[in-house]
């Protein structure tokens, strides 16, 4: 994945090794899902303010999603990732209570993923950085704590209500703002259901020769169940990729 282009806008300098492996992490899925077989967005209105959702400023006249094919949820990693998304309580500050079903549920996940080469190439680089160990039982055990270990997300309050899982894939909500959220297989399930009310997006990007945005940087306003809207002023996800 190239990089350079961000290299004035954002002040940083790349790390041209982890660009690398990224890169072949990136080569290496041949599970994602490809635009116009597997699903096709409609982009719609450019939005130029990440405020703009609180201002007045509301929707794209249709869903981002303009169809998927669902027959991918059948696929191993899919299906699994599919399962955990309602096992987790929206609200901040309302405790996690996970049931012996969704650890079993969990560690189904980690076994897909741990089969597909993406993940094989990853464990391999943690070991040689000695950051992860060589024994598959115990890297899953690691991804394990890593993803679903509970921690508390809100200050002052004694309850685990959140982890490291449901913040990037389930997405959460706090007072009047949605937090969290980088997936596009839930933001597809929400927006379907009703739940998410797209507004634009801010950039899109792309890799190589491949001209579908595979990066997206979007708005969006959720209805949470208390029946009031919270919003995402800016949320970035991959397409196509779990």
């Amino acid at each position: 994945m190239a990089h350079g282009r961000y290299r004035n806008e954002a002040g940083f300098t790349p790390d041209d090794e982890l660009s690398s492996i990224l890169t072949q992490l990136w080569e290496a899925d041949d599970n994602k899902c490809i635009p116009e077989e597997d699903f096709s967005i409609d982009l719609q209105r450019y939005v130029t303010n990440a405020r703009q959702c609180v201002e007045g400023y509301k929707d794209s006249r249709d869903p981002l999603f303009s169809w998927v094919n669902e027959d991918v949820f059948e696929r191993d990693t899919y299906r699994t990732f599919k399962a955990l998304l309602d096992n987790y309580e929206g609200q901040c500050g309302e405790a996690e209570v996970v049931t012996w079903e969704e650890k079993v549920e969990n560690r189904e996940f980690i076994n897909a993923i741990c089969e597909t080469e993406v993940m094989k190439k990853c464990h391999e680089y943690l070991i040689s950085k000695g950051q992860a160990p060589e024994d598959i039982g115990k890297f899953k055990c690691q991804l394990y704590n890593l993803w679903f270990m509970l921690v508390r997300r809100t200050k002052g309050d004694r309850d685990f209500d959140s982890s490291s899982f449901e913040h990037v894939f389930v997405g959460e909500y706090r007072n009047n703002d949605f937090i969290g959220l980088h997936n596009w297989i839930q933001i597809y399930l929400l927006e379907k259901a009703g739940k998410i009310d797209y507004h634009g997006y801010f950039r899109r990007d792309t890799i190589k020769d491949d001209e579908f945005p595979r990066l997206l940087a979007m708005q969006f306003t959720f209805s949470g169940e208390d029946g009031e809207e919270k919003e995402k002023p800016l949320c970035s996800t991959f397409l196509g990729y779990y």
